[in-house]
């Protein structure tokens, strides 16, 4: 049993990217029943035991059999050091797309389960749905209601549609022009990339790491806010805020043309809606072209890319570019920005059960290929609201970026947020009375 990849899907394959889901647990932890909640969304989401194969001339998702399907890996040891070692830890070619791994301290009170799942079945959002929907059947084994029954697995399985398939009718000489005046752009204003500041990428053992911008509630509270106060998204503001510290690592005085890359959801903007825990990526992207000098005043940079993204998407941009990803191979300028900025807006945390507390909830995105001789590339951030307190997460390679530069990038991206907050005035209080 198998289902063809679209052209879109096929892309990912090559990527060999993965998002990868963590959640820090404190508390009891029934393994059996975790165990058993991730067979069950595995056998509701046929993809994520799936292998990806050749399909004649293409390629599809080839349903495992149940001795290969992925089951929860347990084990005992250091909490602390599980989360980088998960990164580093790819998904085999050739076997299931998903895995899930628990590590509980010796102490048993101290637990890090670790989502990963390959961009090819998934996107950010369905991630967080996917985390979220495993921690509901947890609880429900553990509490004894409802959802305890294991999905039937047997029989044809119910593929999800390509999004690709579901897009709105277009038209071909269209999307052709669309494409001609996006490459047009890309080769009339080339974006600067930040240059790796590893001089010696063959000096020891090179590994993904990530360095983490969060903030608490009330942090989180006054930035939406101070973005409100000025008209614009959380998201522009932290798109300026990455822009303007990009800057700072380039040289010169004067402005240069910086790229900043913003996916966008598809899956609301269908008719009818994707749900989210449809397993298939639904995203596209919109990349814009800015002129960023040191001065540049932010604020006015937010409202910049706010206006740029909310007209791209009022308009029929993000169809036409889920029409063109397949360019993209002959022509990767189409997505060459020099920050990359996700966000997945504010999203619940799992639900868990009495006697178990979820310390920290992490969405962070990995790739097996980095290529250090290029000398530069885009920086990616990874924005998230768990619960109210934002967290950016910035992945990185250390035979590209050293710790001590991420670090750096990440607080001068920290202060630039802080000076939007610090800036803008607090609403008053309503009167009361």
């Amino acid at each position: 049993m198998r289902r063809a990849l679209c052209p879109v899907e096929t892309l990912y394959v090559g990527q060999r990217s993965r998002a990868v889901l963590s959640c820090t647990l404190r508390g009891r932890l029934d393994t059996g029943a975790l165990s058993a909640a991730f067979d069950a969304v595995t056998g509701a989401h046929p993809s994520l035991r799936s292998r990806i194969g050749r399909d004649g001339e293409g390629v599809a998702l080839h349903l495992l059999d149940e001795v290969e399907r992925p089951r929860l890996d347990t084990r005992t040891g250091p909490v602390e050091d599980a989360h980088s070692a998960e990164l580093n830890t790819p998904l085999s070619v050739g076997g299931p797309l998903s895995r899930a791994v628990l590590v509980s301290a010796p102490e048993g009170d101290r637990h890090l389960f670790v989502l990963s799942v390959d961009h090819t079945v998934v996107d950010g959002h369905s991630g967080i749905a996917l985390h979220n929907e495993l921690w509901d059947r947890y609880r429900a084994l553990v509490e004894g209601g409802p959802g305890q029954q294991r999905p039937r697995t047997t029989g044809d399985p119910e593929w999800p549609v390509p999004v690709s398939r579901l897009l709105p009718p277009g038209d071909e000489a269209a999307t052709a022009a669309y494409l001609e005046r996006r490459a047009e752009e890309a080769r009339r204003h080339p974006v600067e990339l930040v240059p790796y500041d590893v001089t010696d990428p063959s000096g020891g053992e090179a590994r993904i790491e990530v360095c983490s911008l969060n903030l608490d509630e009330e942090r989180t509270g006054r930035l939406r806010r101070a973005a409100r106060a000025v008209g614009v998204s959380v998201h522009a503001l932290v798109a300026a805020a990455l822009l303007t510290t990009a800057r700072r690592h380039l040289p010169g005085d004067e402005p240069r043309t910086l790229g900043c890359l913003s996916p966008i959801d598809l899956r609301s903007r269908l008719s009818p809606p994707v749900p989210a825990l449809v397993m298939v990526p639904a995203v596209t992207t919109h990349l814009q072209t800015l002129r960023v000098a040191p001065d540049t005043d932010p604020v006015e940079l937010a409202r910049t890319v706010h206006a740029r993204v909310g007209e791209f998407v009022k308009g029929d941009g993000p169809y036409q570019e889920m029409r063109i990803t397949p360019e993209i191979p002959s022509n990767p300028t189409l997505q060459l920005a020099t920050v990359i900025a996700t966000n997945m807006g504010t999203v619940p945390g799992p639900r868990l059960p009495e006697g178990l507390q979820a310390v920290d909830v992490r969405l962070v995105p990995a790739r097996e290929h980095y290529f250090p001789a290029a000398g530069r590339s885009p920086v990616m951030a990874c924005v998230v609201s768990f619960e109210g307190r934002l967290a950016i997460e910035f992945p990185y390679f250390t035979a590209c970026f050293s710790p001590g530069f991420v670090r750096a990038f990440r607080d001068g991206t920290g202060a630039a947020l802080a000076a939007f907050t610090d800036r803008t005035p607090e609403p008053s209080p309503a009167p009361t009375g």
